[in-house]
């Protein structure tokens, strides 16, 4: 699994944001179980969402909402994740997170992490707990989806078939075959991974009882369109 900056949504939506806090902040927007999203959780996460869209796109009141509506789904489904993550037990180590670290920082040049984190306003160690959430995520899915990712022979030449025939035919095929095998279980073990997420994900959200905050969620929407209130 690969881990960047892009963690920062997982990491202020889940351990909460610092800084001075209203009432309302305090209150809950989305509720699973032990794991609450609030309303300032929400809103910071949202304008930090805002970074991924043109400024020109965030002006039309019927992108914003669907941009608000993205962010609210998948923190909703991120607190089901959790759930049922700590309903299994499952945790990550210090040691797993320091090596996962160290293997992000790798990728980028000196001093360009930290550079890349000051950018998007998020400090080394929310990004920290937010790697930590995604990688317990992760642990979650590959247990139970891992008898469910079967790649068998019959997939591979299938692929093969359909995507690289003919290529056998040229001379330097037979260096790089072992490097498109590869490449051709990356992909398939994705695309099951895909099929059996989805269908798993919904099954647990029949399963668990999901509040949201109807009274702050309204609030949230109608004072940032004036087109109107959004529903869930």
């Amino acid at each position: 699994m690969i881990y960047g900056i892009s963690l920062f949504l997982v990491a202020t939506a889940v351990v909460g944001c610092p800084g001075p806090k209203s009432a309302q902040d305090d209150e809950y927007l989305i509720r699973v179980g032990e794991h609450v999203v609030t309303v300032l959780d929400f809103n910071k996460a949202f304008e930090i969402a805002k970074t991924a869209y043109t400024h020109n796109l965030m002006q039309k009141p019927g992108a914003l909402r669907e941009a608000q509506i993205r962010l609210l789904n998948q923190m909703t489904e991120e607190l089901i994740l959790l759930q049922r993550a700590t309903e299994l037990n499952i945790s990550v180590s210090d040691q797993e997170i320091e090596n996962t670290i160290a293997e992000i920082k790798g990728d980028y040049p000196e001093d360009e992490f930290e550079q890349t984190l000051l950018e998007y306003a998020v400090s080394y160690q929310t990004w920290k707990e937010g790697l930590k959430i995604r990688m317990l995520m992760d642990k979650l899915v590959e247990l139970e989806l891992k008898d469910q990712i079967v790649i068998t022979a019959e997939d591979i030449e299938k692929y093969y078939e359909e995507n690289y025939k003919g290529e056998g035919l040229q001379p330097e095929f037979a260096e790089k075959s072992k490097d498109i095998n590869e490449k051709i279980i990356i992909h398939l073990r994705r695309k099951k991974t895909e099929k059996a997420y989805q269908a798993w994900i919904e099954r647990l959200q029949k399963s668990y009882k999901i509040e949201i905050n109807k009274k702050r969620w309204d609030q949230i929407v109608s004072s940032r369109a004036a087109a109107g209130i959004i529903r869930p």
